[in-house]
């Protein structure tokens, strides 16, 4: 897709963002289920519940103006997270040290999700989209609040029982 507007920028991020979500879908429970500990089992959970409904605001937003049509784009940043997690699930025992493991992980791609939704709520702003504004903005804000509820699991709990 070339790249020769904001707007064409704001449709190639939403893209990569849609990829990223899905991606996501299929790898919490895989996540979830290496997990040890019972608050982070949790908290995958949950965090999928989320995803699925991130996936739908995005839908909204492309509903919310006939302009803006998704790409098929795969987020390779997205899935290279995703495999890094794969890898570290396949070369640790289930346990403490592999939650903490976990807990990074799954904050790279917080971080990752929260770059991308501010990006693209500063462009929705910037474009006129006000509904997709309000949308991406609400995503930013489970991403953000997301990430810190893994610091303070990694803090208050796993990075203890890791040792």
């Amino acid at each position: 897709m070339k790249i020769e507007s904001p707007k064409d920028l704001f449709i190639r991020l939403l893209s990569e963002a849609n990829s990223a979500e899905k991606q996501m879908t299929r790898s919490l429970p895989k996540m979830a289920r290496a997990a040890d500990d019972e608050k982070l089992v949790e908290a995958f959970k949950e965090h999928l519940e989320e995803t699925r409904a991130q996936v739908e605001r995005i839908e909204q937003v492309v509903d919310s103006d006939d302009s803006i049509r998704l790409r098929r784009i795969k987020n390779y940043g997205m899935e290279s997270l995703i495999d890094e997690a794969q890898e570290l699930i396949d070369n640790s025992e289930k346990g403490p040290v592999r939650d903490a493991g976990l807990i990074g992980a799954a904050q790279k791609v917080e971080h990752l999700e929260i770059a991308a939704y501010g990006t693209l709520a500063t462009l929705a702003d910037q474009l006129g989209f006000t509904q997709a504004k309000q949308l991406l903005a609400e995503t930013l804000q489970e991403e953000k609040s997301a990430d810190e509820k893994l610091t303070k699991l990694a803090k208050n709990d796993v990075n203890r029982k890791a040792g």
